[in-house]
């Protein structure tokens, strides 16, 4: 490939207003083939190995805290478990409180960046519902929630650094294609990074129907961010592929939903598709562009969510003629159970190796002092 980045002209895919974003961070020596097949299509030439791509953890967590407890002793907790290990980054995968019942005021966001910079890793974070677009709910304290979004980008996103005691410099989408209070802004909360052989990047993402229902639905703010989502999406492939990337990890806050198994959870679609049954889906034209850009890449795809609160490891995605994706993997992080104080307070702990087949692996870590069914031993 040279060392020309290749443009969305050569892909034959470009979407509307698509220009070549970010500030520049992380370079990494790749060569142009991250790996080569040998004659029996199971081993690799261990192109890794001479790029320096050993092994590495992160910690991915989410939906909390959502409790005066969680506040005080779960979460605590959590970072320290986090600080005790040897983590090359966390991520928060969005929902800084409970949906309901808790004002989106200044001591949140304050509260919030106090736990990430107690991290002693890189942490980052992509914002929830919860904490800017159901704002808006009276019991929320009624604040507009593009008000609240744009509070966020200035306490969270304000450098293109992450946030922890470690920061790691990030590209930034930074064309003004996401709307503000005052008009277009630049989406300064969709990241991107790249670290020994996979390429990371958070999408805003929203749960509640992606800010297309519940209380003061917003079209116009949905259209312009799910553009400049699926542009930023598409880029992190470019980027992957530029690089030599073994894999992408994607991350975002709300479950889209994938097929018709989990009605109890999150929308329900046809998994051919991709379409609800009814009512406003936030979610179908995002899905659609992923799905062709995962059959495109070919290689190991993760799609990191919390929304649903239910920890998972699966593989829920499917072609237009219902045939499993089998390079993509879909994660979903612990989440507050309301009525089980700090039991669901726990962590992912990914393992990032290039040098393997499917690159990542997962371990739920459950912990010592949040442990509440079964105490720790």
């Amino acid at each position: 490939m040279g060392t020309e980045k290749r443009t969305w002209r050569d892909r034959g895919t470009m979407p509307r207003g698509m220009v070549r974003t970010g500030v520049a961070v992380i370079l990494l020596a790749v060569a142009a083939t991250a790996f080569v097949s040998t004659a029996n299509g199971d081993s690799r030439v261990d192109q890794a190995v001479r790029n320096g791509w050993s092994p590495y953890e992160i910690g991915l967590w989410g939906d909390l805290p959502y409790s005066t407890a969680q506040e005080t002793v779960g979460v605590p907790n959590l970072i320290a478990d986090l600080n005790a290990q040897r983590l090359a980054f966390t991520v928060h995968d969005g929902d800084l409180k409970q949906g309901s019942g808790s004002p989106c005021d200044e001591a949140l966001y304050d509260r919030s960046l106090e736990y990430f910079n107690a991290l002693k890793a890189p942490a980052i974070f992509t914002p929830g519902d919860n904490d800017w677009t159901d704002c808006d709910r009276p019991s929320n304290g009624g604040y507009p929630s593009l008000g609240r979004l744009d509070y966020e980008r200035q306490a969270f996103f304000s450098t293109p650094n992450s946030l922890g005691q470690r920061q790691l410099p990030q590209d930034v989408q930074m064309e003004p294609l996401c709307l503000g209070v005052g008009g277009f802004v630049p989406c300064v909360e969709n990241r991107r990074w790249s670290l020994r052989g996979v390429t990371y990047a958070t999408l805003n993402i929203q749960g509640s129907c992606n800010n297309l229902c519940d209380t003061d639905p917003d079209p116009a703010e949905y259209a312009a961010r799910n553009a400049a989502v699926i542009q930023w999406m598409r880029e992190a492939f470019v980027d992957a592929e530029d690089r030599g990337s073994a894999a992408v990890m994607l991350i975002s806050q709300a479950n889209p939903g994938w097929d018709m198994s989990d009605p109890t959870r999150a929308p329900v679609r046809d998994p051919r598709t991709l379409a609800q049954p009814a009512g406003p889906d936030g979610f179908q034209e995002f899905l659609l562009a992923l799905r062709e850009e995962v059959v495109r890449f070919r290689k190991p795809v993760a799609y990191v969510h919390g929304d649903s609160h239910y920890f998972r490891v699966d593989k829920p995605f499917q072609d237009g003629l219902g045939r499993r994706l089998e390079n993509f993997t879909r994660v979903e992080t612990f989440g507050n159970n309301p009525a089980n104080g700090n039991n669901d307070v726990q962590w992912v702990k990914a393992t990032v190796d290039a040098r393997t087949r499917e690159v990542f692996s997962y371990e739920a870590q459950i912990v010592p002092g949040n442990r509440t069914a079964v105490p720790a031993p």
